[in-house]
Order: C-alpha cells, then sequence, then structure tokens
C-alpha cells in the first residue's frame, strides 16, 4: 500500500488495495466530489445517460414546482444575492447568445447584392441544429455566370 494524496481535499491517504487508482479519500466531501466529476465526464461522452440525467429532472421538477419558490422564501440572502449581483440576467445573456447560435433567423440572409447572377449549386452543410422552416443553411458554388 502507498500514501497518496487526495485529488479532493488535498491530505495524504492510504490506498485501499482493491482500488489501485484510487485519487480521492474516504471523507463524504471528497466522495461526493468524485462521483461529480465521474456525473459531469459521463454528460459529456453519454448522449444517453445525458438525456436520462434531463428527463430525470424533468419528472423531478414537475413533482417539485414549488420548491424553488420555497426555497428563496426560506433563504432571502439567497434571492438578495442573485439580484445584487445580477446573475439572473448574466445567465439570460448567456442563453440568448446560446439560442442565437443555434437558430437561423429569416432575415439572417440579409440582401442578395453581393452575388453575382448565375447558376450556382446548393449543398447542405453539416447539422443543423434547429432552423425555421423558410432558412436553409447552404455552400454556394459558382458554375458558370451569364
Amino acid at each position: 500500500m502507498e500514501e497518496r494524496r487526495c485529488a479532493g481535499c488535498g491530505n495524504a491517504f492510504w490506498r485501499r488495495p482493491q482500488v489501485p487508482d484510487q485519487e480521492y479519500c474516504g471523507k463524504e466531501e471528497c466522495r461526493r466530489a468524485r462521483r461529480r466529476r465521474w456525473q459531469r465526464a459521463k454528460r459529456q461522452d453519454d448522449a444517453d445517460y445525458r438525456d436520462n440525467q434531463a428527463r430525470a429532472q424533468r419528472a423531478w421538477s414537475g413533482k417539485n414546482s414549488s420548491y424553488w419558490r420555497a426555497y428563496r422564501s426560506g433563504h432571502p440572502h439567497y434571492a438578495e444575492a442573485n439580484r445584487e449581483r445580477c446573475k439572473q440576467r448574466q445567465r439570460d445573456r448567456r442563453r440568448r447568445a446560446a439560442e442565437e447560435e443555434q437558430f437561423a433567423k429569416m432575415d439572417s440572409i440579409g440582401t442578395f447584392s453581393s452575388v453575382s447572377s448565375g447558376t450556382y449549386l446548393l449543398l447542405p452543410q453539416g447539422k443543423e441544429k434547429f432552423a425555421k422552416m423558410d432558412s436553409l443553411m447552404v455552400e454556394i458554388i459558382l458554375l458558370s455566370k451569364r
């Protein structure tokens, strides 16, 4: 057995012989940190796990719809700190910016003044996440000029 440093708290610990790659000590907060790290990596790499977690979160939220309202009323300092630091506005801005990257707007093409007249081959580019029905992302290749 060898002594190691915990990746969670930094304290020295003796690894268990059954777990040769052990990185965390047995403290509850370090075990939680290990599980959070595993879950984060699993959500990034496994689409099925990510979808299942999202469904479980929605189901829990549906059954506990008043949870956050009760939490804010029981912890007024939390709600006040959120307002003071404008955290909600920052989250909203990030969410809107992410949505703008995913959605194509009807008027996003603008004018065609810079496109020469001619025959063009239109090819779809990649997998669009979301697009409005009347928009299409294309690669324009000039085949001939008139």
